[in-house]
């Protein structure tokens, strides 16, 4: 399966009247990051930036003087999705400002049926919370240090990785029989060869240094003999 995870960055809260100024998606195939992205700044013509839409992900009216309309990079933008399932965090919100510019412009919506809310999934998986995009990331001990501002493809990103542990990890997308529209796989003759996609960044070590240091000192007390010896440590 194809999906995109992608966010959005508003000039306000009001899909009517506040116009979409970034957007950030992650292709997944069969929960596995391909490495192919999209990312674009847009120009929101004459709606201003709210500041407290400022303070969140410090896009300002300055920096989107020159950037292209939506109408420009629509295109690129249904072309990079096509075929795929649309997946973000609270899509209720990203959907309605999607659909609001595609309205503007006389193109049919996204169909509720093409997209997943991550915030509902982690929601029944999580039930007492909390399930914010921050929160989520160090619960599966996902590093987001550098998340200062919010930021369409680094949440996006981030996001992809989330979804990808809720989902139960790595080991949930190693199916025994890919389909033949499996992105990663090809057959020769009765050999099915999947290749794996790597990570775009490794997950941050979830061990300390104090728990390491505990395991050296065990082995120590085992000694040279010890059978955990001949397979490493």
């Amino acid at each position: 399966m194809r999906e995109i995870i992608f966010d959005t960055e508003t000039t306000g809260l009001e899909s009517k009247v506040d116009r979409i100024i970034e957007i950030g998606g992650v292709e997944l195939l069969n929960q596995f990051p391909t490495g192919r992205t999209f990312h674009v700044y847009i120009s929101p013509g004459s709606r201003k930036v709210h500041p407290d839409a400022l303070a969140v992900h410090g896009i300002t009216d300055e920096f989107l003087k020159d950037k292209p309309p939506f109408a420009d990079i629509v295109t690129d933008l249904l072309a990079f999705f096509e075929g795929a399932r649309w997946v973000a965090h609270n899509a209720t919100f990203d959907m309605g400002f999607i659909n609001a510019e595609l309205e503007r412009i006389g193109l049919p919506p996204i169909g509720q049926d093409q997209v997943l809310d991550t915030l509902s999934l982690a929601r029944r998986k999580h039930p007492m919370g909390p399930n914010s995009l921050d929160a989520l990331c160090r619960r599966y001990g996902i590093d987001n240090a550098h998340r200062t501002k919010h930021g369409a493809l680094l949440d996006s990103e981030l996001l992809a990785e989330v979804y990808i542990e809720m989902l139960g990890g790595r080991q949930a997308a190693l199916g025994l029989a890919p389909s033949e529209n499996t992105g990663n796989a090809r057959r020769n003759d009765d050999e099915v060869v999947i290749a794996l996609v790597e990570r775009p960044r490794a997950l941050a070590p979830r061990l300390s240094e104090a728990e390491r240091e505990a395991h050296r000192a065990m082995l120590a007390r085992l000694g040279e003999k010890a059978i955990w010896e001949r397979y490493g440590s």
